[in-house]
């Protein structure tokens, strides 16, 4: 198997995953700065990896399987780590309704995918605002600290809300574009 670069880049992201949490925790002022950086540029790459694979044509299966497994370990990380220092019922609330949804719409895709219709569940745009939103929220969940004047940690807090229901709306699209083809399998 040969490692394309946009395949690195996602082992990359995967490989930051312990070094987020062990900066997070370590017993520095900087390490809110340390940690939101790293996510920032674990986000980056995740946009950098897919960009390079479509522009140069470097696809790979393996790569194809990876990335959405790198986003979703990364992501559930920040999350966890943020909710274990920051317990709210509505950060935890939010923090659940982005991994269930992440979890249920891996399970739609791998099922749909057995039944010949994986394009079926293909991601759509509002799954990519969705991401965006996420990746900005959580930077910010981690950087903690006003910035400027900016009450970056709040700023977070709502990006995350809105980051949970679009995540929700996203869902329902992917479980939309699915029904006929579960309604006819339930059927056969």
């Amino acid at each position: 198997m040969k490692l394309t670069v946009p395949t690195m880049l996602t082992l990359l992201r995967i490989v930051l995953i312990p070094v987020l949490v062990l900066v997070f925790y370590l017993p520095y002022k900087w390490t809110n700065v340390a940690a939101a950086m790293i996510f920032a540029f674990a986000s980056i790459t995740d946009w950098l990896d897919g960009w390079i694979a479509r522009r140069y044509n470097q696809y790979s299966a393996f790569g194809a399987f990876l990335d959405p497994v790198a986003d979703k370990l990364m992501v559930a990380t920040a999350l966890v780590i943020i909710v274990q220092s920051h317990h709210t019922v509505w950060m935890a609330l939010w923090a659940a309704v982005i991994i269930g949804r992440e979890i249920a719409v891996s399970a739609l895709r791998e099922w749909m995918a057995e039944l010949g219709q994986r394009a079926t569940v293909k991601v759509a745009s509002i799954g990519k605002i969705k991401t965006v939103v996420q990746m900005v929220a959580l930077v910010c969940l981690l950087y903690r600290e006003p910035f400027m004047g900016l009450p970056v940690f709040l700023i977070g807090e709502w990006l995350l809300a809105a980051a949970a229901l679009l995540t929700l709306w996203s869902g329902l699209a992917y479980l939309r574009a699915a029904w006929p083809v579960l309604r006819a399998d339930a059927h056969s």
